[in-house]
C-alpha cells in the first residue's frame, strides 16, 4: 500500500510539471550551440564573481540631525612647534562665555624646528595625502571606512637627541573646553589671569619672538587613528617680528560607526588669514597664532552600510536567470537569421541548376 501511494504521489508530481520537456532523441547538437553553452557558462561564473565582490564591499551613509548635545566638553587635541623658546611663548583659551583656560594640560618640549629627513618624508607624503582629499571626495570614505585600521599615518616622532640647542617649543597634549564658540591662542609669554581678563607679559621678549610654525596635528574629540585632519602638516615661516595668524574653524559633530568602530568625533573646515602687525601704519592688533573656533548645530551620522544577503541572492539569481534568457533568445535569432541566409542561398543555387538544364 505504501509503494502505490509513493507511486500515485510521483505521478501526480510528473503530471502538475507544467515545463515542457523535449526527449533527447529530438535534440540535435552542434559546435555552434556548445560554443554558446560555454560563452553563457564563462560570463555566468566571472558576473557571479563580481558580483560577490561588491557583496563584500561597504559604502558610508550620511545622515544629518541637530545637534542637542550642549552640555558635553570638547576635546582638542594639539600638536604645534613654534619658533621660539618654551618659556617665551604661552598657549589659553576664552571662550565666549568668557571662561579663560591657561591650558596647564599641555606640555612643552624643548626641540629643533628643523626636521630630520625622515619626518620631512613623513610630512610631504601627508600633504600629499592633504591634496588627493581635496581633489578627490572619495578618499574621504575610505578613510572613515578604514579609520580603525590607523593606515597611511601616524603620529611624527621626534629625535630623543637634539641635533643641535633646541630653538623651538612644541606644545602637545589635550583639553577640554566649552561647546560654545571661543578662541585658542598662542601668544608672546605665559599668561596671567585677572579678575574680568588676562594678559600675556611678553614685553621683554619683543626683540626675539618668531611665530614661525608647524601644526602637525590639531583634531577635535576623540582621536581616530589614521584620520587626516585638514590643518595636519601646516607649517607657516615667516621673517617678520610681529606677524600674526588666523585659523578659522568651524567644527562639525559626528558620529561614526563602522563594523569594528563606534566613535564620536569632530569633522572640522578652515580658512587662514595672516598679516603684519604695524601699529605706525594702521595695522593693529597682537601678534601670534590665533585658532578661533565656532560649532556647527547640524550633526553628522556617518554610517558603514552592507549588502543585505537576501537582497545579494536576489541580483544574483537575475544575473542568471537574466543570462540564461538572454543567451537563449540570442541564440534562435542568430539560428534564425542563418537559416534565412542558407534557405535563400540554397534556392538561388536551386534557380540556376534549373536554369542551366
Amino acid at each position: 500500500m505504501r509503494r502505490l501511494n509513493r507511486k500515485r504521489a510521483l505521478s501526480l508530481v510528473r503530471e502538475l510539471d507544467a515545463f515542457p520537456k523535449v526527449p533527447e532523441s529530438y535534440v540535435e547538437t552542434s559546435a555552434f550551440g556548445g560554443a554558446v553553452s560555454l560563452i553563457v557558462f564563462a560570463s555566468m561564473a566571472l558576473l557571479t564573481i563580481l558580483e560577490f565582490f561588491v557583496y563584500q564591499d561597504t559604502w558610508m551613509k550620511y545622515e544629518y540631525e541637530v545637534d542637542k548635545d550642549f552640555s558635553s566638553k570638547l576635546r582638542i587635541n594639539i600638536d604645534i612647534t613654534v619658533a621660539m623658546e618654551c618659556q617665551m611663548v604661552g598657549a589659553d583659551v576664552l571662550d565666549r562665555a568668557y571662561t579663560m583656560a591657561s591650558l596647564t594640560e599641555l606640555k612643552y618640549e624643548p626641540v629643533n624646528f628643523e626636521l630630520n629627513p625622515q619626518q620631512r618624508l613623513w610630512q610631504k607624503a601627508l600633504l600629499q595625502s592633504q591634496r588627493k582629499r581635496r581633489e578627490e571626495q572619495s578618499l574621504q570614505h575610505v578613510l572613515f571606512r578604514d579609520a580603525v585600521k590607523g593606515f597611511l599615518f601616524h603620529p611624527i616622532l621626534r629625535s630623543d637627541s637634539l641635533s643641535g640647542p633646541p630653538d623651538a617649543c612644541r606644545i602637545l597634549g589635550h583639553f577640554y573646553v566649552n561647546k560654545v564658540e571661543g578662541n585658542l591662542h598662542f601668544t608672546l609669554g605665559k599668561a596671567v589671569h585677572y579678575s574680568g581678563g588676562h594678559a600675556h607679559f611678553g614685553s621683554l621678549f619683543t626683540n626675539v619672538q618668531n611665530f614661525s610654525h608647524r601644526i602637525d596635528h590639531l583634531s577635535f574629540g576623540e582621536v581616530v587613528p589614521g584620520r587626516i585632519n585638514p590643518l595636519d602638516a601646516t607649517e607657516k615661516i615667516t621673517l617678520e617680528r610681529k606677524q600674526q595668524f588666523q585659523y578659522f574653524v568651524t567644527i562639525v559633530p559626528t558620529k561614526l560607526r563602522t563594523s569594528e568602530l563606534s566613535i564620536d568625533m569632530h569633522q572640522y573646515s578652515v580658512t587662514e588669514q595672516e598679516r603684519v602687525i604695524n601699529h605706525t601704519s594702521g595695522n593693529h592688533g597682537a601678534s601670534g597664532i590665533f585658532v578661533k573656533y565656532k560649532l556647527n548645530p547640524l550633526m553628522v551620522r556617518v554610517t558603514e552600510e552592507h549588502m543585505p544577503v537576501g537582497k545579494f541572492l536576489v541580483r544574483l539569481s537575475g544575473i542568471i536567470g537574466g543570462i540564461f534568457s538572454t543567451s537563449d533568445l540570442l541564440h534562435r535569432l542568430v539560428g534564425l537569421f542563418v537559416d534565412i541566409v542558407c534557405c535563400r542561398f540554397n534556392l538561388g543555387a536551386l534557380r540556376q541548376r534549373q536554369v542551366f538544364s
